[in-house]
């Protein structure tokens, strides 16, 4: 299955469900995994210190990812039928995310605390480059089986939450109010659910494909 034309250089990678494991993704899953675990470490303590549900979600989401990224490893050499199951795994594990911070959203808004702008623009720059790197490395695999399509997803949707925490602490910074860390906590939660229904029903195909 190749990508889009004009993006022949490099990005003709993507694997047909259950086909041979493309040269270099293994490579690229590792560096993925490493760089989300040491985000996931470094936002939870900032989220924390900062009172931002918006850095807490996307820490969460770091966690899950690097999990992911594990569990993708894991089967990569399995038969399609098992990478459909883990990418099943992970949609469920989106699923779950959305809904925990959509919690946390609510949660914040009924306790009101304001967190602080200055630690999440300067985390959510940190997290902006550390996703925009993995999916530049993950970009050539984006249209491979529901286990690609996955990681792909769960990057592409990090980068769009980063850029939105950044908003967030300018929201903060001029209302001086924590709506706009909410806002993007609760936007980020919902961008969770629709990637984990999105892979949910690729990989429900796949199976029924594989059978």
């Amino acid at each position: 299955m190749s990508a889009h034309p004009g993006h022949h250089h490099a990005h003709d990678h993507g694997a047909p469900p259950g086909g041979p494991v493309p040269p270099g993704y293994r490579r690229v899953l590792w560096i993925a995994l490493a760089v989300n675990a040491a985000m996931f470490l470094l936002e939870i303590g900032a989220g924390l210190a900062a009172d931002s549900v918006s850095l807490l979600a996307d820490a969460i989401d770091f966690f899950g990812d690097a999990a992911n990224y594990a569990l993708s490893l894991a089967v990569l050499a399995l038969a399609a039928g098992w990478r459909s199951r883990a990418a099943m795994l992970k949609a469920m594990s989106m699923l779950a995310f959305g809904v925990f911070v959509l919690g946390r959203a609510a949660w914040g808004a009924w306790t009101g605390a304001s967190p602080e702008a200055a630690t999440m623009g300067a985390i959510g720059l940190l997290a902006l480059a550390a996703n925009v790197g993995v999916g530049w490395l993950l970009y050539a695999w984006r249209e491979g089986d529901a286990d690609m399509r996955s990681v792909w997803l769960c990057t592409r949707n990090d980068a769009i939450g980063n850029v939105a925490v950044l908003l967030a602490a300018l929201g903060v910074f001029g209302t001086g109010t924590a709506w706009p860390d909410l806002l993007v906590a609760a936007a980020m939660g919902g961008l969770a659910l629709a990637a984990g229904g999105s892979v949910l029903r690729q990989a429900r195909r796949e199976l029924a494909a594989a059978r």
